[in-house]
This record gives C-alpha cells, sequence and structure tokens, in this order.
C-alpha cells in the first residue's frame, strides 16, 4: 500500500487541537470500557488473564485488518511512522492492562478504577522527572491528597487490606507513561496503526505467558491464583462470544482514546477521563449491586479533584506560556 496523502478525518494523526471532539470521543470510550471490564470480571472465573488478552487481542487485530480491507481501504494504511515510539508505547500500555485485568477477580469495579486514576499524579511526577517540568507547591498538595485518596481507598495495614489492590496502581504508572509517549512521540500515528500496535504487543505477551503456563505451572499458585497463574482452559460457547464482544468494545475505545489525546491536551481531557470511576461505580452495581463503603467514596473523590487541580494548573500554565509567546511576536 500506498500513503494517501489526502487527508481522511478520524483516520489520520490530528496537527490540531479538537477538544469537543476529544471529550466526547473520550467519554463515550470510557462508558464502553466500563462495560468491557464487567464482562471481564463475570467470566474471569472461566478464563485465564494471558489466554482472554491472547484471544481478544487475535480477535481485535482480524477485525482491524477486516475493516481496513472493506471499509478504510488505503487510508488506513498501517505502516507507523515512526516504529519505535510505537512499540514503546503499545509496551506501556500492554503492562498497564495486564496490570489492571489481573486484579479485576479479587476486587470490585470501582476499586480497580480509583486505583487506576492516579495516573494524572503519576503524569505530573513523570513529566518532572523525565522531561524536566516544574512541579510547583500546588501540584505537590494535589499529588498528596490523589494519594491519600489511594490509601483510603487500599486500606493499608487494615483486614480489608488486599496485596492484588496494588496492581491498579502499578496500571496507573504504566498508563501514566502511555498517555504521555502518545503526547509526545505517537500524535502524528494514525490510531489505527496504534491500536494494531496493542494488538500485536498483546498478542505476543499472551501466547508467550500461555504457552508457559500451559506447560509448567507452578502448582500452589495455580491452585489459588489460576486466574494469574494457569495458561489454555476449555471454553464455552458463551465465554468465547463475551470475548468477542469484549473484543469490538475494546478495539473502538482504543482507537476513540487515541484520537482524543491526539487531540485535545491532556489537562483538557483530564475532568472527562474521570467519568470512567463513575461508569465503573455503575456497571458493578447493575452487574453485582456492589455499593463502594464511604471510604472508597472519599477515596475516589480526592483522587478525583487532585487530578482536575493537576489538569487544571497545567491548562493554565499552557496558556500563559502561549499568551506570552504571543506578546513577544507583537
Amino acid at each position: 500500500m500506498t500513503r494517501n496523502n489526502k487527508k481522511s478525518g478520524f483516520l489520520d494523526g490530528s496537527v490540531e487541537d479538537q477538544p469537543a471532539l476529544a471529550a466526547t470521543v473520550m467519554v463515550g470510550s470510557l462508558f464502553l470500557l466500563g462495560f468491557q471490564d464487567a464482562l471481564v470480571k463475570l467470566i474471569s472465573s472461566e478464563v485465564s488473564l494471558w489466554q482472554f488478552q491472547l484471544l481478544r487481542a487475535g480477535i481485535n487485530l482480524c477485525m482491524l485488518l477486516t475493516l481496513m480491507h472493506l471499509v478504510w481501504g488505503t487510508r488506513a494504511d498501517p505502516r507507523p511512522r515512526r516504529l519505535f515510539p510505537v512499540a514503546l508505547r503499545s509496551l506501556f500500555l500492554v503492562c498497564a492492562i495486564c496490570l489492571f485485568f489481573g486484579g479485576i477477580p479479587f476486587l470490585s469495579l470501582a476499586e480497580i478504577a480509583a486505583g487506576l486514576y492516579v495516573f494524572p499524579l503519576f503524569v505530573a511526577l513523570l513529566s518532572a522527572v523525565v522531561l524536566g517540568e516544574k512541579v510547583g507547591p500546588g501540584r505537590i498538595v494535589a499529588i498528596l491528597a490523589g494519594f491519600t485518596g489511594t490509601l483510603l481507598i487500599l486500606k493499608p495495614g487494615s483486614d480489608a487490606f488486599k496485596f492484588v489492590g496494588l496492581m491498579p496502581i502499578g496500571a496507573a504508572l504504566c498508563y501514566a507513561a502511555t498517555i504521555l509517549t502518545t503526547r509526545r512521540l505517537c500524535r502524528g500515528e494514525s490510531p489505527v496503526t496504534l491500536a494494531i500496535g496493542v494488538s500485536v504487543g498483546f498478542i505476543l505477551v499472551g501466547g508467550v505467558m500461555t504457552l508457559v503456563l500451559s506447560i509448567r505451572m507452578p502448582v500452589t499458585a495455580a491452585d489459588y491464583w489460576p486466574y494469574l497463574f494457569t495458561g489454555w482452559h476449555p471454553l464455552d460457547w458463551w465465554v468465547l462470544g463475551l470475548i468477542t464482544v469484549c473484543a469490538a468494545i475494546n478495539m473502538a475505545s482504543n482507537i476513540g482514546l487515541a484520537k482524543a489525546y491526539q487531540s485535545a491536551e491532556a489537562s483538557w481531557l483530564a475532568p472527562f477521563d474521570y467519568s470512567y470511576l463513575i461508569f465503573a461505580t455503575f456497571w458493578g452495581y447493575v452487574f453485582w449491586n456492589t455499593v463502594p463503603d464511604i471510604l472508597t467514596f472519599l477515596g475516589m473523590a480526592l483522587i478525583a479533584c487532585a487530578g482536575a487541580t493537576v489538569a487544571w494548573r497545567d491548562r493554565k500554565e499552557h496558556r500563559s506560556k502561549r499568551a506570552n509567546f504571543n506578546r513577544s511576536l507583537r
């Protein structure tokens, strides 16, 4: 295939900000992802984490290739403009999703979501450590407040604490790295290219882990943690059907989120991103009648306020720098 120089809208990388489109696409994608996560929790006793990732990614890739051939044609050229940034982004996102889904059978959707949503605080920290950006007192207070909210949810030192509750925190760190990589290094890539990169990454990781754990399983770990430490499971048709639904949702949502982060500043999108906390709580109630306790609600509120504060300060600083730059041109 040859690259088509003509722009094709949604399939192309973004060179100009479109905040309204980005916010709409993000909220819709997160609503679907909340539903997908509920389905994963529903079938987690029937399938291993690695088998699920392998099958979902394989179905994702087949769907993407079919759409490229039948619908998008040459507009959806899957070749990356730069291979290494796409591969790096895929690695970060694969790690984030494996950690996130790894805790799904053991935690409520609200707890998983709250752990993941410390990622804006990690974005601020990584921006300071990796990119050398300044972290002022306001950001430091917001980061401390966000981690206080995390402690309220995890409840370390109490009987309610679960070590597996740290998995979504690790997912948040990897997801923050994904966001920075998408914004800084992959803005000119097609969302289809980014989605294919992630699918290939999951096929490699899921395939290797499924094979290794199917051949040699640590017996004690496999008995107590079959979702994490077993390989291939025989599947009923209804389980395979739900995995296919998850694959379709995942494909659409990943393309949507990639487009959103390409189309607007992360600071603009942050408040909309927190809608996932609402959707996760909603789907947890719909499927399992689960209502978080008061400390979890308080922790979620602290995390959301901290993340929104960091985003607001980032946006304020960005506008100030842009205004100063415009004045210098006069």
